[in-house]
Formats: structure tokens, C-alpha cells, sequence
């Protein structure tokens, strides 16, 4: 869990990142005189803006909840042989072997 939350905190660098360029970009709208391209580079900027804003709150969810917002099969994996199986599912084999009762194969 706190590995979550550090992850988390280091959504700060790609939303500075998208958040410079997208600084850059408007910097340099400023010089040019080319109506189309100018609209294009609001069209960049406001795009950089939306990542930037996606990252930060997947970052801020990621601190706030302790949980990925992008699952981790290496996780998911870590989480069954902790837990074993869920409830209600079938039994692995070698349980249903050594188990006496009702429960044995069939």
C-alpha cells in the first residue's frame, strides 16, 4: 500500500513535464503570425492541459485511496496466493484430494 501511494507522489514529474511544455508551446504561439497555426498550438496546449489534469488526479487517487488506477498482474498475482481462492470458487486440486467428506472428487 505504501508503494501506491509513492507512486502516486511521483505523478508529480509527468504532469510538471506535460505542464512545461504546454508553457513552451503557448510561449511560442505568442511569435507566430499564422492564424491556423496558432489555433493549433491552443489545440497542443489544451490537450498537454488534459493529460497534465489525467495524470495528477490518477497520481492523487493513487495517494488518497492507496490502490492503482492501472492494474498490475504482478500484484493480482502476489494477492491470490495470499488470499487463496475466493470463496464459493472451485478448490484447487490438491485441496480437494487431502479433503475427507463430502467434499472429496467426485
Amino acid at each position: 500500500m505504501v508503494m501506491s501511494r509513492l507512486m502516486g507522489v511521483y505523478a508529480i514529474i509527468p504532469t510538471a513535464l506535460l505542464l512545461t511544455v504546454s508553457f513552451f508551446v503557448l510561449f511560442t504561439i505568442r511569435k507566430i503570425e499564422a492564424c491556423g497555426l496558432r489555433v493549433f498550438g491552443y489545440v497542443v496546449a489544451a490537450i498537454l492541459w488534459i493529460a497534465a489534469l489525467l495524470v495528477f488526479s490518477a497520481g492523487a487517487y493513487a495517494v488518497y485511496t492507496g490502490r492503482h488506477t492501472i492494474p498490475c498482474p504482478m500484484m493480482e498475482m502476489m494477492q491470490k496466493k495470499m488470499h487463496g481462492p475466493k470463496m464459493g470458487g472451485p478448490m484447487p486440486e490438491m485441496m480437494r484430494e487431502k479433503t475427507p467428506g463430502p467434499m472429496m472428487k467426485r
